[in-house]
């Protein structure tokens, strides 16, 4: 089993120092989360940052809001980033739930699953490296892949669940083992029914806080202004957490039962002793 770790929202110098220690460590993955409305580094640019600094850990971002971006643009960062990482980028991808995010941009918030789906199909025309449209040329870079990078799906509702089969590589579960059994279900019967090769990458997710009691009430008050617009999930979720040694082991082997591929650890204090405390349960 493969372990990944998400890293919490803190600035920009604080993401370099814990990209470059999860680089050292046993962790697979390194996940960056994405929003408009908030006072996190913008997805892209700090991928683009972290690459730069890590040489061996796959970096994704999860997810990334994709109906508030302009397509032709994020298809050209997201090949740029293919690259510029040797290929250890993953595109993880999402519709996203405030309204806020989507009135900042002038983006309509209603019609996102929608957007989503024509902006899929044109990122992936222009990673084919066919010409934008008559007149316009291809948009470069291509990425390392014709189909471009790997492309993962964040969601929970079924006809959203399907964007796995019909256009991606895999599926990131945010949510407890005992939650994800008939998502993981649901994404491999798709993923068969749409005659698809292989199988999905399955990626657990789950919230974390290991050390001491004042990293796990920061982790807590960190979700809790995170999720305020939903203030029964947010007190859920914050409940929820995982903050034992054993219960995080107990968690990784669930999905491991599940038959998920890897599991991320979602941080949520900024306190960055707990990538070197996780690694002990990577190893």
């Amino acid at each position: 089993m493969k372990l990944g770790l998400a890293v919490p929202f803190v600035d920009h110098e604080a993401l370099l120092s814990w990209a470059q220690r999860a680089d050292e460590g046993p962790y697979h993955r390194l996940g960056l989360p994405d929003r408009i409305v908030y006072d996190n580094p913008e997805t892209m640019m700090m991928l683009a940052a972290m690459a730069a600094v890590t040489t061996r850990i796959r970096l994704q971002s999860e997810i990334l809001l994709a109906p508030l971006r302009e397509p032709v643009v994020l298809a050209k960062q997201a090949a740029t980033l293919d690259r510029l990482s040797g290929g250890r980028f993953s595109l993880g991808l999402g519709v996203g739930a405030r309204d806020d995010d989507f009135r900042a941009v002038g983006a309509d918030f209603a019609r996102r699953g929608r957007r989503l789906e024509e902006q899929l199909t044109l990122m992936r025309h222009i990673w084919s490296g066919a010409p934008l449209s008559d007149g316009i040329g291809p948009v470069g870079p291509s990425p390392l892949h014709a189909r471009g990078p790997e492309l993962l799906f964040g969601a929970f509702a079924p006809s959203a669940l399907a964007r796995v089969a019909r256009w991606g590589d895999g599926f990131l579960c945010a949510a407890l083992p005992e939650q994800a059994a008939g998502m993981l279900q649901l994404v491999r019967r798709q993923w068969q029914e749409a005659g698809r090769e292989g199988r999905p990458v399955l990626i657990g997710q789950i919230n974390v806080a290991l050390g001491p009691e004042a990293t796990v009430e920061q982790a807590r008050a960190s979700m809790l202004r995170y999720y305020g617009f939903a203030p029964a999930f947010a007190e859920t979720s914050a409940k929820e957490m995982i903050t034992t040694e054993d219960g995080i082991r107990q968690a990784v082997e669930a999905y491991r039962d599940l038959g998920a591929d890897e599991v991320m650890l979602g941080c949520w204090s900024d306190e960055i002793g707990q990538v070197d405390r996780l690694a002990d349960i990577a190893l």
